[in-house]
């Protein structure tokens, strides 16, 4: 019987043996990108991939979702899911976008989604399921990038989800209840002549959809029979400014926006403006803290100019919580490929600033979420592009693959070891009942 080292040998070669077919993968997700919950083209071409390779799935999970299934032969054991993210951010500007939707991938799940496969080849078409226990779950994840807020409210309208975010629904939905451990990578664009990093954390953060309903009047000939749902709104936001001094630089807290809707026309009084709008923080307390100032500012805006305003809060995503032994397990692998020099480590406690529904599912379960370099230009922007898919898809597929053969090689012992030092904070349950009650929804009236 082969050693783990052997079996990490033979799934390492066997992602270099399909390295062409990986990229071309990735890249072709790169070319045809799609938003949230839309990911239909994606998700079958993953579809397609399992199919070639013989992999039982399931498909259409939280509308676009797919979890496929790989059985170790060496017996029963813990499962380990390996993710990858379907969706595409809103970058109009973006060299790949899709000129009628905006859609591009500044963010990198589509090496994501290599990085997903190649872990998944190397598994299944090396022979190393003979010697593990458990199973391996590749799941390709919908909808990460909290974008189209009001698309999303209308699949929420028409019970197609309860959940806006893909992790969020898939646990809503107990398509996580029989994964032990899940791992997942994210591209990064700034780690200098670092190729991998571990460690940090993300803010949690509360989305907020705001409607300022005013009075509609013609605004040259009579503005004063109006009421200025426009200026109530930039009110709200100077108000928002204003309380920007008082945020503790531990709470890392980011509030920010867009108008989604400014008002009809130039030459009337706006009656009807709408703002989507992110609080974050570093830890749920500060969250609950801060969401409740910027409520308090977007109600100053219309008491100031007597209009109406509807707040609706919607759960977004928790902070990272990264499982120290998984982690280990992926450190040790990325340093015996890349070598430490090569490795950036990063205190648990710092927080990057953004977000990720890898937080909400971090909460219930023991996961890890480490950076590979490969990206340049800034994330999320027109410039983010994957400009070495060797060290964007190719490296962590293979640290990926060798962490499964670590965790579930030798009956699993390492797997049923970071399961049993895990302490989660919530349950599954606690998550949902936790996450509905973040659901809420007010409408304060300033002329009162």
């Amino acid at each position: 019987m082969p050693d783990r080292d052997a079996l990490k040998r033979m799934v390492s070669d066997t992602i270099d043996l399909n390295r062409a077919e990986i990229i071309a993968f990735a890249k072709d997700i790169m070319d045809h990108p799609e938003t949230g919950f839309k990911e239909h083209r994606t998700s079958e071409m993953a579809a397609r991939k399992l199919d070639d390779m013989s992999v039982p799935y399931r498909k259409q999970l939280a509308i676009t979702g797919l979890k496929g299934k790989l059985e170790g032969r060496a017996g029963p054991g813990p499962s380990v899911a390996i993710l990858g993210e379907l969706d595409s951010l809103l970058v109009f500007e973006h060299p790949c976008a899709d000129p009628e939707t905006g859609a591009a991938h500044a963010c990198g799940h589509n090496a994501q989604m290599g990085m997903m496969l190649g872990a998944t080849m190397g598994i299944r078409a090396s022979g190393v399921l003979d010697h593990l226990c458990g199973s391996v779950v590749p799941f390709a994840v919908p909808a990460e990038e909290f974008v189209e807020l009001e698309d999303r409210m209308a699949l929420r309208s028409e019970g197609k989800l309860e959940f806006l975010g893909g992790k969020q629904e898939l646990i809503r939905l107990g398509e996580f209840d029989d994964v032990d451990i899940a791992m997942m990578c994210h591209t990064a664009s700034d780690m200098g002549e670092r190729m991998f990093s571990f460690g940090g954390t993300s803010n949690g953060h509360i989305v907020k959809y705001i409607q300022y309903i005013g009075r509609g009047a013609h605004a040259g000939a009579a503005p004063h029979m109006g009421i200025n749902a426009l200026n109530a709104a930039n009110l709200g936001m100077a108000a928002i400014h204003a309380n920007r001094e008082t945020f503790r630089e531990r709470e890392t807290v980011r509030i920010h926006g867009i108008i989604n809707k400014g008002g009809e026309a130039v030459n009337a009084v706006p009656s009807d403006v709408r703002l989507e709008w992110r609080v974050r923080s570093s830890n749920a307390e500060d969250l609950v803290k801060n969401n409740a100032a910027v409520d308090r500012c977007f109600k100053a805006g219309a008491l100031a100019v007597g209009a109406q305003v509807k707040i609706t809060n919607i759960p977004g995503y928790m902070p990272l919580r990264h499982d120290p032994v998984l982690q280990d397990v992926l450190l040790d692998n990325a340093t015996a490929l890349l070598g430490r020099d090569h490795i950036l480590t990063i205190p648990g406690h710092r927080s990057r600033g953004g977000s990720t529904d890898m937080g909400d599912l971090s909460q219930i379960m023991p996961v890890c979420h480490p950076y590979t370099g490969g990206a340049t230009g800034p994330g999320h922007s027109k410039d983010y592009m994957i400009a070495d898919y060797e060290r964007a898809v190719i490296n962590p597929a293979k640290i990926m693959a060798m962490a499964v053969v670590d965790l579930l090689a030798e009956d699993g012992h390492k797997a049923k070891e970071v399961i049993q030092r895990s302490v989660p904070t919530m349950t599954k349950d606690e998550y949902v009942s936790f996450q509905r009650e973040r659901a809420q929804e007010e409408l304060y009236d300033g002329g009162i």
